[in-house]
């Protein structure tokens, strides 16, 4: 009797990505927002950025970075969440 061989599932690549995207104020506000919403609310929140449609999953760990160097300082207003394997 011969048996039927299964598909193999591929695996899709997930690529290393880190993209700045500067927006107009008002979209910033605007996702921010949208944000804080979420997170209050302990929601999964959806944001595209770049051209990229991201889901972060209810729960992700959120931070606060500060750095200063040069003269500069900078915050960072930090999402991070594990990325399920496929």
């Amino acid at each position: 009797m011969k048996t039927k061989a299964r598909p193999t599932r591929r695996r899709r690549k997930v690529r290393s990505r880190d993209v700045e995207k500067t927006y107009p104020r008002t979209q910033f506000v605007a996702k921010l927002r949208r944000l804080a919403q979420a997170v209050a609310r302990d929601e999964a929140f959806t944001i595209r950025v770049a051209g990229e449609t991201l889901r972060v999953p209810a729960g992700a760990f959120v931070s606060v970075e500060h750095a200063r160097e040069g003269g500069i300082d900078e915050i960072e207003f930090q999402v991070r969440w594990k990325t399920p394997r496929r």
